[in-house]
């Protein structure tokens, strides 16, 4: 039976229309002539039977009708493309797992990992992208997300299942010229250094000099920094003393750019997860992945929540 389908340029076109509410931005868009978007579109009105959207003053905006439509047509052509997408980067062998993870955990110890997963299994492609909040797998293209929470914040994430990878165990390191080639600091020494500051772990020092026993009355002073990537930037540089989670400065460490300033790590009520949704069945390329992903933890083990 034939489909009751409108052509894909039309819908293409009607989706930039609508995201723009402009015939001519969605030209620019598309690379195409303003008359060729607005041929098309009043082409899928005639398909419809409806109108799409009504004419202003200062061009055109959508109509009840089409915003509902547009509203569904956007993920639809989304998800097409994400399969074309997928098509090509696996070149029609394997399969692709898609995943969100948050930035610096990725960057720094999860992409240093992929080449042993491609080595061990070279069927499977792992797109990544940024996300650091908690989302609703249905309105995504993500098959899994790498998460950074609290046990009590990954247990509120409806409608998911949760392994957990890695305890945070936050350590203070700094520039070796900070040191003045002493082998390590004192939390004393290291309350009168500069220190830099976390934004997003506001209390970070002040916890960290509690638990030492040690009293720092300018435990908050200091710039402040979005991403432990950029403290830790800012930590080789001899800009202050850092308090980040020793797994995401591994190769800084081992290059000589950073030195644990102060070897009294302290244990954080954050974890790092591996996040799926809570399906009756999972791909196998899925189930490959975190399987891997958890057996790289040879010394811990897994825990689901």
């Amino acid at each position: 039976m034939r489909r009751k389908i409108p052509s894909l340029q039309a819908l293409a076109c009607f989706d930039a229309a609508a995201r723009h509410e402009s015939y001519t931005r969605a030209a620019q868009e598309l690379a195409l002539t303003q008359g060729a978007v607005s041929r098309q579109i009043t082409a899928l009105e005639a398909f419809l039977g409806m109108d799409l959207f009504r004419r202003t003053r200062h061009g055109v905006a959508l109509t009840e009708r089409g915003a509902a439509y547009a509203k569904q047509v956007a993920p639809r052509l989304q998800g097409l493309e994400q399969d074309t997408l997928d098509a090509m980067s696996t070149q029609g062998q394997g399969s692709a797992v898609h995943l969100a993870a948050v930035p610096t955990f990725a960057t720094r110890w999860l992409i240093p990992r992929l080449p042993g997963l491609a080595a061990q299994h070279p069927d499977i492609t792992v797109h990544i992208e940024t996300r650091t909040r908690p989302f609703m797998f249905g309105e995504t293209p993500f098959d899994a997300a790498l998460y950074a929470g609290t046990p009590e914040q990954v247990r509120n994430w409806a409608g998911t299942k949760a392994t957990l990878l890695l305890m945070e165990e936050v350590v203070p390191v700094c520039s070796p010229q900070l040191t003045n080639d002493a082998l390590e600091l004192t939390p004393e020494n290291i309350a009168q250094l500069p220190l830099l500051q976390q934004s997003t772990r506001a209390e970070g020092w002040r916890q960290w000099f509690e638990a030492q026993g040690v009293d720092a009355p300018l435990a908050l002073a200091g710039p402040r920094y979005e991403l432990f990537s950029m403290t830790a930037a800012a930590a080789t540089q001899g800009m202050g003393v850092a308090l980040v989670p020793r797994l995401l400065i591994e190769t800084e460490l081992a290059r000589g750019e950073l030195v644990i300033a102060c070897n009294r790590p302290l244990r954080g009520e954050r974890g790092y997860y591996i996040v799926t949704p809570e399906r009756a069945e999972e791909a196998v390329a899925l189930t490959t992945f975190v399987t891997w992903l958890v057996t790289l933890q040879t010394n811990q083990k897994p825990t689901l929540l």
